[in-house]
């Protein structure tokens, strides 16, 4: 029990530490967001030369025709990609199936499937590409690629901000 104890008085400074440098990165990046022109776009659009598109790979594309398959006629289910706080590397990507479009969303498009992506996420993967992975101990969308990113770890579901 004491062990457990030293181990924790010895980590909590740079937990503290880490949990407030994500804090002001958050921060930061909300007020860049809140004062920004929200754009709606698709990866095919060469109309807003500001917004970089988020890609995705066929392997996506395939996948999320298979779910769309899968539910009702009027399913019509989006990819939802989010950034949150955590993971070993200090941020997440979190995915999740939507049906509705939020007013702060950028949604980007390949062969009719849509990947949608909140004003603030966005910031921290423009430019990545998102694929679909089929390995012997999980399935999962992933982001293979993102210029926003200096490292992250080895599952790839996590991963640092340059800065």
């Amino acid at each position: 029990m004491q062990m457990q104890t030293s181990l924790i008085r010895r980590l909590a400074p740079s937990l503290a530490a880490r949990f407030r440098r994500n804090e002001n990165l958050i921060s930061s990046f909300s007020s860049l967001s809140s004062s920004s022109v929200v754009h709606h776009a698709t990866s095919s659009s060469s109309s807003s030369a500001d917004v970089e598109p988020v890609h995705i790979t066929e392997n996506c594309v395939r996948r999320m025709k298979e779910l769309d398959s899968n539910e009702s006629p009027a399913g019509g289910k989006m990819l939802r990609l989010s950034v949150e706080t955590g993971g070993c590397s200090g941020f997440q990507y979190a995915f999740n199936l939507d049906n509705k479009v939020n007013s702060d969303d950028r949604v980007f498009e390949k062969e009719g499937i849509k990947l949608v992506v909140d004003n603030i996420s966005y910031d921290f993967v423009k430019g990545a590409t998102v694929d679909y992975v089929e390995e012997l101990i999980r399935s999962a969308f992933i982001v293979t690629e993102n210029p926003s990113a200096v490292g992250g770890c080895s599952c790839k579901s996590s991963f640092m901000v340059k800065q």
